[in-house]
């Protein structure tokens, strides 16, 4: 640095200590108010009178000017002036005066900090300064001090920014560690926040984070529930929040800022330590109390039936805590999701969120590796590595692995996207360490994009080894051995066919059905045979087990399996004899099942269908199709054959869904996008909402009944090695917030069982053209509300009420029918041959099994999540290329001063701020009972005439318009002026209310 930053003031020494004092008093206030210690609330309404007076930005303006800040600003915007990192933020001696002692430094430090950590991580703190006294102020009030001291013992971090979390000077929450008091500094400089940048050794440095604790006592405080378990979700969007799911099915516990973290990142399995009940949070019930804003508690929305969430949703996964905005309040009296409805009680409901801190990282779950920009330091031999995640900790890395004219040229690479892997992140350091993996290309395009998200949840994107290539067979073209056939039961010349998305390639399954002499039908499920080409144990079946899971792309597809596996040997391509896992029924026209059949078969497919083929007939039944109007046909079956079979299938069909949700199923489909590509560059073209029809319920059928039939046929046979797929059914407390929302909204919602529910979204939401739209707003709620349904070994799960799964409610389910892009179904067959006697028994233990499906689940998860950051990378184009998009779009939650929709010809969700509003004149928010609502003044052009009010509340009917953003691969979304066409639609009584 050519010159250290000056912490002068230009005011008198008086004012400065005067200014000091308010600063003092600002961040005792706020952490008071953070914690809503009854004793100090009449302290905090003397104090509030003075924060409207006070400039936060006073001892900021002259140190933003040094180079060294930028390196914290340019990420998020907050101005943090009181932390340096190792080695990049070096400090001449001169930077703040040697005569101040470091007792007041100290003091002066733990304010500073614990206001910064009330600013990041929130919009108000974008437009804020945070204020750090380093310089000569002198702080007076002792006993300020040991009050101020008392509280934050207790609390073990404050952060100042994403790369900016500190650990509270003064008392240090692990006892081998000195307090930053008593360390002296070898460089002369001042004991504050500034110590990271010394060059005095790793001696020198204060511990920011805490050590972690030794196995044995983490076991020990297992054991004796001092410790609880789970998995770390941070806040994509206020990356400062984090939370850790309660074991016995409460509130989440929250850990405040990145020391409470430890070093932990999103997804890792951590050992949480709760802290004493005077630590907790304060959750108040009244919209206003904007003090309590930026405390509140977003979760990541983790709680879906299949792991569907949005990212861009600022939301509460479990709906324990209902976040309404940064500036607005939250309400553990309501369980309703930040992103669909916000609800606040009054002001005198309160209640407490517990705290915690992590203690151990038992199982890193994160990758360690993020798509980012590099930062070039002048005058250091290394770079540093800013992550487009802000929940992942910035990094240096060394000169060595930046490209060659980095250092020369810095600018050539500023919207240039790398690879970075994290090594270390060390105790006593904001940054992590790591090395630069691989360059991927300009920000905003698709490639390099995709490549970003893909290597950031670990999806295996490689070329297969020749290792692995030399498992398949190398005779080609392949054919079924004599032997294999002689042990199967051939069904080549039945009328098998296949019914996919038109585009698939991977096709592993297919049916069959013929009517019986006696009126019956034989329908048979047929999965390709995977375990007969991966042997257990191979190196071919070790990546397999790695990967997990095929991952759909909306562009391409990365295989679980080699491609001469899941493209042609066993893919169920038509014309083409092909080895078959098989389960037969004899079944009734009604649907029961009469007889059962489970085996290894060997089939020919007659035809290879699109959904649409399929829909095609039975929308048409009557009708003659020509050859000319399907794929190529074999010529051992007549289309009239195909046709019949096809329709028998739909009627059968039917029976079997309808018996399901008589049984009590529930059902919750969200809208999915689809895009249409070019070709030649794969740009999207268009792109619509995915429809679901009649041939797609078909499928998926019989798809559950061969799954059921697999779950029961391997539990009976192995009630110790099953693998079997759990939902476990919403937590009750939730569930009984939600019923209460759902009746001050006026909306008739069973919550009492998985089929009332669906009864209830499906037959009492309105008749009217939206209703639609009501019910998948409805859906959106209630999803959330919902666990994860899971992978699990039937011999580590004890209580076999447990096994139940709450979405289908059948006591026994698993995945059978897709082994070749899904790893578990591969061990599903294994164990099926085995309890057939028609294949080896299963080698892995109990252990094995039980850590295999937690594998599974975790890459399942990743994939889902990949895949949805696909589609909105490709929408996000879509909009660039395509927009602006006009659309209608219905309201699913309302903040105080913004409120989420969800864009209904496209089925994305978006926030609309009203601050973004041109002509927006006024903004008034209220609660009708537990029911937001919000009123819109809107300017006239002409003077003479009144404003125009829109009025917004759940269900209301807009009109938006969606359009790119100034950044890569953003878009917003932009509420049209109100017409008085427009506003006919929106206060119409069936259009507006959420049920008339």
């Amino acid at each position: 640095m050519a010159s250290s930053p000056k912490v002068k003031r230009t005011t008198k020494p008086r004012d400065g200590a005067q200014n000091l004092l308010r600063s003092q008093k600002d961040a005792y206030a706020r952490l008071l108010n953070q914690h809503q210690n009854g004793k100090f609330r009449s302290y905090l309404q003397e104090l509030a009178k003075q924060q409207v007076e006070e400039s936060m930005s006073t001892s900021v303006s002259r140190q933003m000017a040094d180079a060294s800040i930028c390196l914290y600003t340019d990420k998020t915007s907050y101005q943090v002036t009181c932390t340096e990192d190792q080695g990049i933020m070096e400090l001449h001696k001169a930077t703040a005066p040697k005569k101040v002692p470091s007792k007041l430094q100290h003091k002066r430090n733990e304010k500073d900090i614990k206001m910064s950590s009330n600013l990041v991580g929130s919009e108000e703190g974008d437009s804020q300064q945070l204020s750090c006294s380093c310089g000569e102020e002198q702080a007076k009030n002792k006993s300020k001090k040991k009050r101020l001291k008392g509280n934050l013992a207790k609390k073990d971090e404050a952060e100042c920014g994403p790369e900016v979390d500190l650990i509270i000077a003064g008392k240090s929450p692990n006892k081998n560690i000195k307090s930053p008091q008593t360390q002296a500094s070898k460089e002369s400089l001042p004991q504050n926040n500034k110590d990271k940048g010394t060059k005095g050794g790793r001696g020198s440095r204060k511990q920011l984070f805490e050590q972690y604790m030794c196995t044995e006592d983490v076991s020990a405080g297992l054991e004796r529930g001092e410790l609880l378990k789970g998995v770390l979700r941070i806040n994509p969007k206020k990356y400062m929040e984090a939370f850790v799911p309660s074991p016995d099915g409460s509130a989440d516990i929250f850990l405040d800022g990145i020391a409470a973290r430890n070093r932990a990142l999103n997804g890792d399995v951590v050992v949480v330590k709760v802290l004493p009940p005077e630590q907790w949070k304060a959750v108040s019930g009244d919209i206003n109390e904007r003090t309590l804003a930026n405390q509140m508690v977003p979760k990541a929305p983790d709680v879906i039936v299949e792991a569907h969430y949005n990212e861009d949703d600022e939301v509460i996964g479990k709906m324990k805590n209902v976040s309404l905005h940064d500036k607005a309040l939250v309400t553990t009296q309501s369980v309703i999701h930040g992103s669909a409805f916000n609800i606040s009680g009054s002001s005198s409901e309160r209640a407490m969120q517990r705290t915690g801190k992590v203690v151990f990282i038992f199982e890193q779950k994160h990758s360690r590796a993020a798509s980012g920009f590099l930062k070039f330091l002048p005058n250091k031999n290394f770079a540093m590595f800013s992550p487009v995640d802000h929940r992942i900790p910035r990094v240096n890395l060394p000169l060595a692995d930046c490209p060659a004219d980095f250092v020369s040229r810095p600018g050539d690479y500023e919207n240039t996207l790398f690879i970075c892997r994290i090594t270390h992140w060390p105790a006593d350091n904001n940054f992590a360490e790591g090395r630069l993996a691989k360059t991927l290309g300009q920000a905003g395009e698709i490639e390099p994009e995709t490549e970003g998200i893909m290597t950031e949840y670990d999806v295996d994107f490689s070329e297969f080894s020749e290792e692995v290539l030399n498992c398949l067979p190398q005779d080609l073209p392949w054919s079924i051995p004599a032997h294999e056939l002689s042990r199967r039961r051939d069904l080549r010349k039945e009328c098998v066919f296949t019914i996919d998305p038109a585009t698939a390639r991977d096709l592993d399954d297919a049916l069959s059905c013929k009517q019986l002499s006696d009126g019956n039908f034989e329908v048979g499920v047929h999965i390709a045979d995977v375990s007969y080409f991966v042997e257990e144990g191979s190196v071919l079946d070790q990546i397999a087990g790695k990967r997990a899971t095929s991952v759909y792309l909306v562009q391409k597809v990365i295989p679980m399996l080699p491609r001469l596996l899941c493209e042609e040997l066993c893919s169920l391509n038509p014309l083409t004899d092909r080895l078959t896992f098989s389960v037969i029924w004899k079944l009734s026209p009604e649907g029961k099942i009469l007889s059962e059949w489970f085996g290894r078969t060997v089939i020919c497919s007659c035809i290879k269908m699109s959904y649409d083929h399929a829909q095609s007939m039975i929308e048409a039944p009557d009708k003659h199709f020509s050859a000319e109007e399907l794929p190529p046909c074999s010529p051992n079956h007549r289309i009239h054959e195909i046709q019949e079979a096809i329709l028998d299938l739909h009627n059968i069909a039917k029976q079997l869904r309808a018996q399901r949700f008589e049984g009590g199923a529930l059902q919750l489909n969200q809208l999915k996008l689809s895009f249409t590509l070019d070709k030649e560059s794969s740009m999207p073209q268009g792109c619509y909402v995915y429809q679901y029809q009649d041939s797609n319920k078909l499928v998926e059928e019989f798809m559950l009944l061969a799954n059921m039939a697999a779950a029961h046929q391997i539990y009976r046979t192995f009630p110790e090695l099953a693998i079997l797929r759990r939902h476990p059914p919403p937590q009750s407390k939730m569930v009984d917030d939600l019923q209460e929302f759902c009746d001050q909204m006026g909306l008739d919602i069973d919550f009492n069982s998985s089929g009332g529910l669906h009864r209830s979204l499906n037959e009492n939401l309105g008749k009217d053209e939206y209703a639609a739209a009501r019910r998948e707003v409805l859906t959106h709620m209630c999803s959330r509300a919902m666990q994860m349904a899971s992978y699990f070994c039937t011999g580590a799960l004890k209580d076999e009420n447990s096994f139940h799964h709450y979405a289908l409610n059948v006591p026994l389910y698993t995945h059978f029918t897709s082994p070749i892009r899904r790893y578990v179904d591969v061990i599903v067959h294994r164990l099926l041959a085995a309890s057939l006697n028609c294949g080896p028994p299963l080698s892995l233990s109990i252990e094995e099994v039980h850590k295999l499906a937690s594998h599974c689940n975790d890459r399942k998860t990743a994939s889902k999540r990949v895949q949805e950051l696909s589609s909105e990378l490709f929408f996000a184009v879509f909009v660039k290329e395509c927009g602006p998009l006009d659309s209608e779009a219905m309201v699913v939650g309302v903040l105080d001063q913004s409120f989420d929709v969800l864009v209904l010809r496209y089925g994305v969700q978006k926030r609309i701020y009203c601050n973004s509003l041109e002509g927006l004149k006024a903004v008034h928010f209220r609660k009708v009972g537990k029911r937001p609502e919000m009123t819109l003044v809107w300017e006239q052009g002409d003077p003479s005439k009144e404003s125009t009010q829109q009025e917004i509340s759940i269900f209301t009917l807009l009109d938006v318009q969606l359009k790119a953003d100034g950044a890569p691969m953003k878009y917003s979304a932009v509420l049209k002026r109100p017409s008085a066409f427009v506003e006919d639609i929106l206060y119409s009584p069936v259009k507006s209310s959420p049920l008339v």
